[in-house]
């Protein structure tokens, strides 16, 4: 943003981290903070107040979440930049804030300089994310892709095959209920490995539960 201040509403309820946070965002020049609020209840009054370059803010308050925060932000001004400061890194709280319209996400063991350093990049295209982060992410997408892989790759019939010797029952009682050739099932369940890339029937029934391809419940 060439020319403007970049403005900045921050929102972090420790009184220490907040202060570093203004320190460090207002030793630069264009940064200028709008707001420096302490609860979930003042971030919300000041989003729907007016609109700011970019929302810094941590997901766990003491009257509320970040995550609504995000996504009131991202419905009232849709162009925002929210940047997400927080020491909650697990699966549900990475995913769950970039679904609801963080554009960065970093882990409170970083720097207050490496943070605001991490703010310019946001107003200028990039998507700063904390190493560890970025490769939960990339673990949490290849898992899916794999699994939809998986699932694509193995036919009804194969699924169906799958669920019998799961359930225990032998080649014969499988052809039997699903009104096939006896002889077709071995080759069947060939294919199965392959793609699956297990070596027998406990390592295909493993795979296929992790999976979520059958469900023997």
């Amino acid at each position: 943003m060439p020319g403007n201040n970049v403005k900045i509403i921050l929102v972090e309820d420790d009184p220490a981290m907040r202060q570093s946070l203004i320190d460090a965002i207002t030793s630069e020049s264009d940064f200028e903070i709008v707001a420096a609020c302490s609860s979930f209840a003042e971030g919300e009054r000041t989003i729907r107040a007016g609109a700011a370059d970019v929302l810094v803010t941590d997901l766990k308050l003491p009257d509320g979440h970040g995550f609504d925060l995000i996504r009131l932000a991202r419905k009232q001004h849709p162009d925002m930049e929210i940047m997400v400061i927080s020491v909650l890194g697990d699966e549900q709280s990475v995913v769950t804030a970039i679904a609801s319209g963080a554009s960065g996400f970093l882990l409170k063991d970083s720097r207050p300089l490496d943070i605001v350093h991490s703010v310019r990049q946001l107003v200028s295209g990039s998507s700063p994310i904390s190493t560890s982060v970025a490769r939960f992410i990339i673990q949490v997408v290849q898992k899916s892709q794999h699994e939809s892989n998986a699932e694509e790759l193995l036919t009804e019939r194969e699924m169906d095959i799958l669920w019998g010797i799961a359930k225990g029952y032998t080649y014969k009682d499988v052809a039997e209920k699903l009104g096939i050739s006896g002889n077709t099932v071995p080759t069947h369940i060939k294919n199965i490995y392959r793609k699956l890339e297990v070596n027998s029937r406990g390592e295909a029934v493993f795979e296929a539960i992790q999976r979520g391809l059958i469900n023997i419940s």
